[in-house]
């Protein structure tokens, strides 16, 4: 079908894009210093994956870096929207009736919305209180309605996958039921941790902390993309 070349060919994209720009923009300001007009937005010797010393938006929201960030953003959530409406279709054709259609599009669609807004305000400074949590809700929101809508999707595959046999590798689809729910568990468990006042949980910096589960749990959000490429067989 047209619809399953489009999402095979859109998903790998919607995972490399991300995965350049955000490692491009880490790499500029812990190894390319003199690019920085300001000198107090370097980073030193950081790998934030695993230690924690920086979040994303600290590398991204800073001249240049801002200039491989936001473009690849603009492009990524234009691409999900087009992922999930070629999504839809499929669906369609294999059960048009479907109760999660609707579910999968709208959440799909937000969830590219709200990166598209929080990349137009990265790098906005206002001195307010409500700005502030207006940011935090809308960063929030893209990874809820992300995994809302990966966890619909995948659950709808799983529901006709004997009629998918020979369109898809079984083994990635359940790749894919194992990372969502893997995901699921991991915000279930943090977001009340992180979201404790303050930077210290019984002796434990969760600045750092945060900084990590950002960046690997970035890696595991858009990991779900690269398993569709691998899951749909090229027609």
């Amino acid at each position: 079908m047209y619809q399953i070349n489009k999402v095979k060919s859109i998903s790998v994209w919607i995972f490399i894009v991300p995965f350049i720009a955000v490692n491009t923009c880490l790499i500029l300001i812990t190894q390319f210093h003199e690019i920085f007009p300001n000198q107090q937005d370097i980073i030193h010797n950081t790998f934030p994956y695993f230690d924690g010393g920086a979040s994303i938006s600290r590398t991204a929201r800073p001249y240049p870096s801002w200039l491989v960030f936001k473009p690849a953003m603009f492009l990524t959530s234009f691409l999900l929207i087009k992922y999930w409406l070629y999504n839809k279709s499929i669906i369609i054709n294999f059960d048009k009736d479907h109760k999660n259609i609707k579910k999968i599009v709208f959440f799909g669609i937000a969830s590219a919305v709200a990166l598209t807004i929080h990349s137009i305000f990265l790098g906005i400074k206002f001195d307010n209180d409500f700005y502030k949590l207006f940011r935090r809700v809308i960063m929030l929101s893209f990874i809820i309605f992300e995994i809302i809508a990966q966890a619909y999707l995948v659950a709808t595959l799983y529901s006709f996958k004997d009629k998918l046999q020979n369109y898809i590798n079984l083994i990635y689809l359940k790749l894919k039921f194992i990372l969502v729910t893997t995901l699921i568990v991991v915000a279930v468990i943090s977001i009340p941790i992180i979201s404790l006042p303050g930077d210290n949980f019984l002796g434990f910096n969760l600045k750092f902390f945060k900084h990590a589960l950002e960046w690997d749990y970035f890696i595991g959000v858009i990991s779900f993309y690269l398993l569709t490429f691998f899951m749909w067989k090229k027609n």
